[in-house]
């Protein structure tokens, strides 16, 4: 049998056990959430679950962008499917106040100049100079607003990349985004002026901003206005840094510009070769008209040379859109 001492040790033994049990058992949830092991893998959980809900987030601003890229996509499809610009589009886009009846009148007023300048100074029949004269009034006009109309959107193509970057130093220094088109519409060069003024005037009567830049595009029909119309659109609906978006949108149209200069470069030597091969008949034409004007003049007096001179009118033409197509490169 066992002692009176041991059987006490048993008892102090097992009531002490008791104790901690319940202890334990009272206090499991802080003890194990105080413990190293636990602590590591609460962070362990909080970083997988921040991360899942990050790509959650990622992947609806990916969603969103993909969504914005299609719209736009498709609104450029639809107007490049589209008809020609119009008569008061392209006057819009050349920056000349004139209406359709202006244009009209013009277009009579240099078909009748052309027609008396004609039948004056070559002696030809009236109707082969009522020919020129109708050409003339039906060309000149629309190539002076096809001519004005690019000019100004090459003239735009180079000043938005500066505009470009009045934003970014705009918005990097705390100012609102429509503060910073406030700023280029002030101060920069046309005709990037105007069209940012007329963002900042159709914002101001309640357009969205996004709204207004998609606007811009269709008044200067290039894809660097295209691509800054579409970077506003992605800010404005997922969010984001707006500065870093429009810097790396200006490193891309300076790019394109640096493209340009090359081709441009690459592309002179054909250029004036067809130049020349486009102008020898002319200059030909001339130099035996001042040597042998008789020679020369039966192109002018009979039927058969006004023939012969719209047969070669028309050959030239062709080869001078042909040169034209294959020296023309498109960034």
């Amino acid at each position: 049998m066992l002692s009176l001492g041991v059987l006490l040790i048993l008892v102090f033994l097992l009531g002490v056990t008791s104790i901690y049990c319940l202890l334990l058992a009272a206090f499991h949830r802080r003890i194990e959430a105080a413990s190293p092991l636990s602590r590591r893998l609460a962070l362990i959980s909080a970083a997988g679950a921040a991360a899942k809900l990050q790509g959650i987030d990622a992947s609806a601003r990916k969603r969103s962008v993909e969504e914005t890229l299609r719209e736009s996509e498709l609104q450029a499809k639809a107007r490049s499917k589209g008809a020609k610009p119009s008569l008061t589009v392209r006057l819009r886009q050349a920056q000349l106040s004139w209406s359709k009846g202006n244009y009209y009148l013009i277009c009579a007023a240099t078909a009748l100049a052309v027609f008396v300048l004609i039948l004056s100074s070559t002696g030809l029949s009236w109707p082969t100079a009522l020919g020129f004269g109708v050409s003339g009034g039906l060309l000149l006009p629309h190539a002076f607003v096809g001519f004005k109309r690019r000019s100004r959107i090459k003239r735009f193509i180079v000043e938005l990349p500066n505009a470009v970057d009045s934003i970014v130093r705009g918005v990097k220094v705390g100012l609102p985004l429509v503060d910073c088109f406030k700023i280029v519409a002030d101060q920069t060069q046309e005709p990037v002026k105007t069209e940012f003024g007329l963002v900042v005037e159709d914002q101001t009567m309640g357009m969205p901003l996004a709204d207004a830049t998609e606007r811009v595009p269709q008044r200067v029909p290039t894809p660097e206005a295209r691509f800054f119309a579409i970077v506003v659109a992605i800010q404005s609906r997922t969010g984001g840094s707006v500065a870093e978006a429009l810097a790396n949108l200006s490193t891309v149209l300076r790019e394109r510009q640096k493209m340009r200069g090359k081709i441009k470069a690459l592309s002179s030597e054909s250029k004036a070769s067809a130049m020349i091969i486009g102008a020898l008949p002319v200059f030909v034409a001339g130099a035996l008209y001042v040597v042998s004007p008789n020679y020369i003049s039966l192109l002018f007096t009979t039927q058969t040379g006004h023939l012969v001179l719209a047969a070669c009118a028309v050959w030239m033409l062709i080869g001078s859109l042909v040169m034209r197509k294959m020296i023309n490169f498109e960034v």
